[in-house]
């Protein structure tokens, strides 16, 4: 494997650290609600002077720039809603776990993408490492509680958006003035939003862990920036299943942090987990 063909890979493994990181400030926010309206608000904040240093994305891609940034909006809010109901350690695996597989299958049936027995092989066992993850060595938290029920929600949105984001930023000529203007525009979508939903007034929102918040929007824009432009060199649903890898990260972050149980079985996942890595890294 070549430096240039071994760099997605990596890039998106990067991205997965970053991801759980910007996740694990969200659910240390004491509001959650005015944790993730910031760090939406602050990657529009952060991305707005960047927009004339990008070229513009291509008109084919725009459809899918702006239906991305509403399913963004969407998900912030449902993440919120999932962080309050449930453990770090039980939601962060449960969203991000099921998502590989939506779209998978989608980018397959639809997008004309195809994997190759040892791809294949490292989807399910990224897959099955994510499962075992996701609802094991957390007790009183039944699969179909709400936590668990709000987080799957939470991972439909991720599937959505990434499937939409496949598409649009290979149409868009330009990866990192896609990331931009959706981050640009998912900002102001969610400060619309939550108002509404939490209804409570913005300026409640944007008021309690700013300097947290603040860090959390500018890790959330590198990481998924990063993500989108490994779309434009991978197929989407090997990109999918390598950023899930943050989960490992985030079993680490949950025990360390919130003093959530990391027992055998969810460390024999996490090797499993790697372990498809290694294939899908493999099989390029």
């Amino acid at each position: 494997m070549t430096l240039a063909q071994a760099l997605p890979t990596a890039v998106v493994l990067a991205a997965g650290l970053l991801h759980a990181a910007w996740n694990t400030l969200a659910k240390a926010a004491r509001d959650r609600d005015a944790g993730l309206t910031l760090i939406s608000v602050t990657k529009t904040v952060l991305c707005l002077p960047l927009l004339p240093l990008f070229a513009l994305p291509a008109p084919a891609s725009l459809p899918y720039l702006v239906a991305s940034s509403v399913v963004h909006a969407v998900y912030m809010a449902q993440l919120s809603r999932a962080y309050r109901l449930g453990d770090f350690g039980q939601v962060y695996p449960v969203a991000r776990g099921v998502a590989p597989i939506g779209v998978a299958a989608v980018a397959v049936a639809l997008l004309g993408e195809r994997l190759g027995p040892v791809q294949l092989a490292g989807l399910l066992a990224v897959c099955g490492g994510l499962a075992v993850l996701s609802l094991g060595g957390l007790p009183g938290r039944g699969v179909g509680g709400p936590a668990v029920r709000a987080a799957l929600a939470t991972g439909a949105t991720i599937a959505a958006y990434t499937l939409i984001d496949a598409v649009g930023v290979r149409r868009s000529g330009s990866a990192f003035g896609y990331t931009a203007w959706m981050a640009a525009l998912e900002g102001v979508l969610v400060a619309l939003l939550m108002p509404r939903l939490r209804k409570r007034p913005l300026t409640d929102l944007l008021r309690p862990d700013r300097t947290r918040s603040a860090v959390g929007g500018l890790v959330a824009a590198l990481s998924y920036g990063a993500v989108l432009w490994a779309q434009t060199r991978s197929p989407a649903s090997e990109v999918a299943a390598l950023r899930e890898t943050g989960i490992i990260w985030a079993a680490v972050i949950g025990a360390v942090f919130f003093h959530e149980p990391l027992g055998r079985r969810r460390i024999c996942a996490g090797a499993v987990v790697v372990f498809g890595v290694v294939l899908l890294g493999a099989a390029h």
